[in-house]
């Protein structure tokens, strides 16, 4: 990453104008994978990991984007009759931008310049961090005051109906809302949080198994997962009045009506309830400083994520297996969407200088890739960053 005085120069060059730039964290989910969706609760932490926009406001509507990774420049209209996604990193800033408009916003037209750390395609939520820090520039250049929880319902709906992608409300929700040295338990159905401290004798170990998962089925598996927990839904409501989603149900009543939904929807509905009653037995022991317990429920977690939600693969499975038997790790577990990505790792902070790069030469012995480790703290949600 340049620093913003440099980056700030390389928009001058290239538009010509001072911008002003902000910045929104990528994010780790420490436990509550795909429970979001079904308004369930999840513990999340932002990353030190970060998108950052340079912005200026033009005097037309028109947007022009460009992208330091991909050195390439797009242009968009924000007055266009009938825009269409173009399935590329585009639609995350256009969608966005139209989004914000149908919700009553008429934005200025803007100059962006995009750069970022969040690994893509890692289940960092580097689209998230993508769609928040745009979001937040185009608001503040119109002169518009930002809510975030606003904003971050703007975001999801943005990837949810112009990207495609059916995701829940997580991802954006920590982006714009983190907070420092702690996770936040969020409720998925209120849109409540708490914050939860993170131990100091411990540290947050995030590794990539360099497996990308829209590579190994992305967008048309995780909207599969999506419709067999609705589906569970409505083939549980005639036995459970009342029901809206998989939030409602408790593992109990699952094991008492499984035989009303085939053993696929079955496994699906598991993971989810079961999950839900992981996050609230984890935020409690974090809360207590039970390290220990939260490592389990982590392994835990992984587990169901692995052969109910089956959502896992070798690569990573083998990251978590090679994590758990390093010293000083409480838990491992797959971390984001699935289909490859990263795993998340509890590790005594006195143990992490050695386990990051034992860890790094037994992957690589164990699949010829090199993952990228890093331990990390629990960063602060979008913002302004000071040139």
């Amino acid at each position: 990453m340049p620093t913003p005085e440099e980056f700030a120069e390389d928009f001058v060059r290239r538009f010509g104008t001072r911008p002003t730039i902000f910045r929104a964290p990528g994010r780790v989910n420490l436990i509550g994978e795909h429970t979001d969706y079904n308004e369930g609760f999840i513990l999340p932490a932002a990353l030190e990991y970060e998108t950052w926009v340079a912005a200026a406001p033009r005097s037309d509507r028109k947007l022009a984007v460009h992208s330091r990774a991909r050195n390439e420049t797009r242009t968009f209209d924000l007055d266009a009759a009938a825009p269409k996604p173009l399935n590329d990193w585009t639609d995350y800033v256009y969608g966005t931008a139209l989004v914000l408009e149908r919700a009553g916003h008429r934005l200025s037209g803007a100059d962006l310049m995009i750069t970022s750390s969040v690994p893509i395609g890692s289940g960092l939520s580097s689209s998230a961090a993508l769609e928040v820090s745009v979001g937040y520039s185009l608001l503040s250049i119109t002169g518009v005051a930002v809510d975030t929880l606003a904003l971050a319902l703007i975001c999801q709906k943005a990837e949810n109906e112009y990207v495609g992608m059916r995701c829940g409300i997580m991802d954006q929700y920590i982006s714009c809302r983190g907070v420092a040295d702690h996770a936040l338990l969020i409720d998925c159905r209120t849109l409540e949080s708490r914050q939860v401290p993170i131990d100091p004798s411990v540290r947050i170990v995030v590794s990539n198994s360099m497996v990308h998962h829209q590579l190994s089925g992305g967008a048309n598996e995780y909207n599969a997962r999506r419709a067999a927990c609705e589906e569970g839904v409505r083939l549980l409501q005639p036995a459970l009045p009342g029901i809206t989603a998989l939030r409602d149900v408790t593992p109990a009543a699952l094991e008492a009506h499984k035989g009303l939904v085939s053993d696929l929807v079955y496994r699906r509905c598991r993971h989810i309830v079961t999950e839900n009653a992981r996050v609230l037995a984890a935020e409690a022991a974090l809360t207590a400083g039970d390290v220990v317990r939260f490592g389990t429920l982590m392994d835990q977690s992984h587990l169901s994520m692995r052969d109910d939600y089956e959502i896992s693969c070798a690569e990573v499975d083998i990251l978590v297996d090679l994590a758990r038997e390093l010293p000083g790790v409480y838990g491992s577990r797959m971390t984001g969407g699935g289909f490859g990505g990263c795993t998340v790792s509890l590790v005594a902070a006195d143990a992490v200088g050695d386990f990051i790069p034992a860890l790094r030469d037994a992957y690589a012995n164990a699949t010829g890739l090199v993952s990228t480790i890093f331990a990390c703290s629990p960063g602060a949600g979008v913002g302004a960053l000071s040139l």
